[in-house]
């Protein structure tokens, strides 16, 4: 299954003017304790879906109480600079939401 039809909630959103954070919550503790257990969200899936280097990522947190994680990482340009395409980080969820989960 695709994590875009897993989760109940996938967004991106600015952390700051240099960091862009993704969110992911499910409605089922299931669903999200199998995605958690899988281990499939880790520095090394997010470095290849988003071409970047592990370093650039900030965190990968999974919060049990909200039956969701976060994942920030390094924007490529700041918010509002030239060259920037989403002021807001609200497109950037695009790249997990075809990531094959288990489910």
């Amino acid at each position: 299954m695709k994590l875009y039809d897993a989760a109940a909630v996938l967004r991106s959103k600015n952390s700051g003017p240099f960091e862009i954070t993704v969110d992911a919550l499910f409605d089922h503790a299931a669903t999200y304790n199998k995605i958690k257990q899988s281990g499939v969200i880790n520095k090394e899936t997010i470095s290849k879906l988003y071409n970047i280097a592990p370093e650039e990522i900030t965190e990968i947190v999974f919060f049990d109480q909200a039956l969701g994680f976060k994942v920030t990482f390094a924007r490529g340009v700041s918010s509002g600079s030239f060259l920037d395409r989403d002021v807001y980080g609200a497109q950037q969820h695009a790249p997990l939401m075809d990531l094959e989960v288990e489910v």
